[in-house]
């Protein structure tokens, strides 16, 4: 009986150590679950806030692009009154030219001078 009571001893013990391992794994666990599901909380936030970002950087560079679109047409308009008024000063400037030119003095001389008939005047006899 001595060699049964060994044992049962013996397995009691082991028994415990099992139970004792047993709650120390379940209580590792509850903490690695705990653990796990504060982890779950702090992504979700990540989340939401590289979500919130991305709206707000999404909806700058609409404000940007809007803008350079806008400064862009408004820089185009400039330009085409400048080559209009550089067309303009270029016409004048060629008429100018000519008008100036001895042919275009010819021209004009005929223009601008009536041709008069041819006029005598006879003395008083």
């Amino acid at each position: 009986m001595r060699v049964n009571d060994a044992v049962v001893e013996r397995l009691e013990r082991v028994i415990e150590t099992l139970q004792d391992n047993s709650v120390k794994m379940g209580q590792m666990l509850a903490v690695h679950d705990e653990k796990l599901d504060k982890q779950d909380r702090i992504d979700a936030v990540l989340f939401e806030k590289v979500e919130s970002l991305h709206r707000e950087v999404s909806r700058q560079s609409a404000e940007i692009k809007a803008g350079c679109e806008r400064d862009i047409r408004k820089v185009d308009d400039r330009l085409r009154l400048m080559e209009k008024k550089m067309w303009s000063i270029f016409g004048g400037l060629a008429v100018i030219s000519f008008i100036l030119s001895v042919p275009g003095q010819k021209i004009m001389g005929n223009i601008l001078t009536p041709s008069a008939p041819p006029s005598i005047i006879k003395g008083i006899e």
